[in-house]
């Protein structure tokens, strides 16, 4: 029963879950990072410590997948707008990052003894990085810091080098360094990169359009594509950490930062995946060997003296360079000195080859341990000065925390509108507020109540799985429009999501009784929707801006909006200005995080709009409207006219924005005057 190693699957399965639940508490009482007690548990527990665990295929391939893992979620959360802004500081940072230890190191090794392909493979090792900090970058919040893109970016040109390298050297030693060689390495290479930045998109676009229909489906289709990516950078030469990065990169507009599909993958990969690769690792290392041969410790000192010194030196001009404080240097090297996938890989092949000895691979295993523990604990410590500083900067209305209301009614819509929902609520603490008004009296009251909370819970089920605190309404109204209002009044709701068929219920000005009826009657921010295609297929975001609207005093909480919504969907913005200045709005969306690709256009006069543009407009468009209630600054009438003729147009989906108005709307065109009350229709409602 205590055998050793176990070799009882479901023993080391559990033996593996409470290291993955101890090592973390027992970290934190010691503010340790908890991925250093995980590399220091696979130490202890493995064959070269108490033997408790052998490094089994099971390990390794669990292990590897976790790697995998880190690799893609990287590649997922990456700014790629910011990516784009900061391409030339990353290709700038690769290279030093790679350069100054590859050339320091092969120097040195060279001069220690070493036959000089041993030591240009030793050396390009030491410029090789894994991100194995960045999950503690992504938890405090600071993935889109310019630092963090920075070291992102550079990572696969550093990995990229030292594969290349590993190829290379095994070929020179091997005899099979020909013109032949050269020209199938590179030629691979274009071709599989060519290959998954573009076939990738085009099948996720299909699939989220047409195939997906549940949460399971979603997450095995982005796993087939992780690791079929990660298999085919094999059969190109490369290593699967590659594939694995252009895979995340490839599905990075597809999948929200704030949505469910992204919190289902973090989930499985932080609580299972990750852990295995962090115990993996330090299962590798071997003390009792570096007992007996002293050469080995004079060997570990001298790789993680270079590698150090290497990735300091990078991190540092690249800070001084382009300007970053100290803080952002230190995580920059925090983030770029682990050594785990890349450097373990070159090390066996060097030592299958003869390049290497035992004393040699010992050594790098030491230094794999020391900077993967010296990496998470930069990353954490300036990580977080980091986050503190951003949180104190001035106060901005737009960045305060929003309570969003999501009137929940069609279970066929529900989901497209709480993922818009999530996107617009943000990182604020407030909770989603779902709604559902039971439209009914007396006998029936109770009927309606039970069918509402049936509506709520599914609601409730989907938000779940994106961990967003939900809060469940329900009112009882024999008019859904007033429940409505309550609701938002009573909660203090400062925005609200409301979907649209499509379709007038009444002969009314613009969608309907119960639509018009909560614009007229609220000041709160309202985005009314109709959703035809899913929101993360979306290529462009179209802005239409009516004259004036900047002079709203709400005007940068409405371009805040579209430019998060763009931001978290992958998506440019095409920003139409109907008769107006177009500079001003220029500043404007520039004023206003995060940084998005933008193009601001003039159009001289709505029926230009109508005429010349709207054509224009490609299916798969969002059209987000930056309108104005009637008889508040920057309305015109064609704004009522928008919704119906959007609703029959080439794009499948639209929004209409409403600013929040400080003051009630008076329908003459006054301001602070009771609003005229029209008779509402009791019809069911689309939200």
């Amino acid at each position: 029963m205590f055998e050793q190693p176990v070799t009882n699957p479901v023993l080391i399965f559990a033996i593996a879950m409470v290291v993955f639940l101890i090592a973390p508490l027992i970290m934190a009482k010691l503010r340790i990072p908890g991925i250093i007690g995980l590399i220091l548990a696979g130490v202890i527990i493995g064959p070269n410590g108490l033997g408790m665990l052998d490094r089994d295929p099971t390990i390794v391939l669990l292990g590897t997948v976790g790697l995998l893992y880190i690799i893609f979620i990287a590649g997922l959360e990456i700014d790629l707008d910011g990516f784009k802004k900061y391409r030339t500081r990353s290709l700038f940072f690769g290279s030093m990052s790679f350069t100054i230890p590859f050339i320091l190191g092969t120097i040195i090794v060279y001069l220690l003894g070493y036959s000089t392909a041993a030591a240009i493979l030793l050396g390009s090792l030491l410029g090789s990085h894994t991100l194995l900090a960045y999950p503690i970058a992504s938890r405090i919040g600071i993935t889109k810091n310019k630092s963090v893109t920075t070291t992102v970016g550079g990572t696969i040109m550093t990995d990229t080098l030292a594969l290349l390298i590993l190829a290379v050297v095994a070929g020179s030693t091997q005899g099979e360094l020909t013109a032949n060689f050269w020209f199938i390495l590179l030629v691979s290479l274009a071709l599989y990169v060519a290959a998954v930045l573009i076939l990738v998109p085009i099948v996720a676009k299909f699939f989220f359009r047409t195939l997906s229909s549940e949460g399971a489906l979603e997450f095995i289709f982005v796993m087939t594509v992780l690791f079929v990516s990660a298999y085919f950078a094999t059969i190109a030469g490369l290593e699967p950490i590659i594939g694995a990065f252009l895979a995340g990169l490839a599905l990075n507009r597809f999948i929200s930062e704030q949505g469910t599909l992204m919190n289902r993958i973090k989930f499985v990969g932080n609580a299972l995946f990750i852990p295995f690769f962090l115990l993996s690792v330090g299962m590798l290392m071997d003390i009792s060997i570096l007992l007996s041969d002293p050469s080995a410790w004079l060997m570990a000192a001298v790789v993680v003296t270079l590698v150090i010194s290497g990735k300091f030196l990078a991190a540092w001009i690249a800070g001084k360079i382009y300007h970053y404080s100290s803080d952002e240097i230190k995580l920059m090297f925090g983030l770029s000195i682990p050594q785990a996938a890349a450097t373990l890989a070159a090390t066996l092949v060097g030592y299958d080859l003869g390049l290497f000895n035992q004393a040699t691979v010992n050594a790098v295993i030491v230094m794999i341990l020391v900077t993967c523990m010296i990496g998470p604990y930069m990353v954490e410590v300036y990580a977080r000065k980091i986050a503190l500083k951003e949180e104190q900067r001035p106060y901005e209305p737009s960045e305060a925390p929003q309570r969003v209301l999501v009137p929940v009614a069609n279970p066929k819509t529900m989901e497209s509108l709480l993922e818009l929902a999530f996107i617009i609520r943000g990182n604020s603490p407030e909770p989603l507020y779902t709604l559902s008004v039971a439209q009914g009296r007396g006998e029936e009251a109770p009927e309606k109540i039970i069918q509402a909370e049936k509506t709520l819970s599914k609601a409730v089920s989907y938000a779940a799985g994106a961990e967003v605190p939900m809060q469940m309404l329900t009112r009882v109204d024999p008019n859904i429009t007033s429940g409505m209002i309550r609701a938002m009044q009573e909660s203090r709701i400062t925005t609200a999501v409301i979907g649209w068929n499509g379709k007038l219920s009444t002969p009314q000005r613009m969608f309907g009784g119960i639509l018009d009826q909560l614009l007229e009657r609220t000041n709160q921010m309202i985005l009314v929707s109709k959703l035809g295609h899913p929101l993360n297929t979306t290529k462009r975001l179209v802005v239409i801006i009516p004259s004036g609207f900047d002079h709203k005093r709400a005007a940068y909480e409405s371009i805040r909006t579209a430019k998060q919504l763009a931001s978290q969907i992958g998506a440019i913005i095409t920003v139409y200005v109907i008769h107006d200045e177009t500079k001003s709005y220029e500043k404007m969306f520039d004023k206003v995080k995060p940084d998005v690709q933008l193009q601001v256009i003039g159009v001289p006069t709505w029926n230009e709009l109508h005429h010349s543009f709207m054509p224009q407009l490609r299916k798969d468009d969002l059209v987000a409207v930056l309108s104005a209630r009637r008889g508040t600054l920057a309305w015109h009438p064609q704004l009522e006219r928008l919704p119906r003729v959007l609703a029959v147009a080439k794009p499948e989906s639209f929004i209409m924005i409403y600013p929040p108005d400080r003051e009630p709307v008076d329908l003459r065109g006054s301001r602070g005057t009771d609003v005229p009350r029209t008779m509402l229709s009791n019809k069911s409602y689309e939200e």
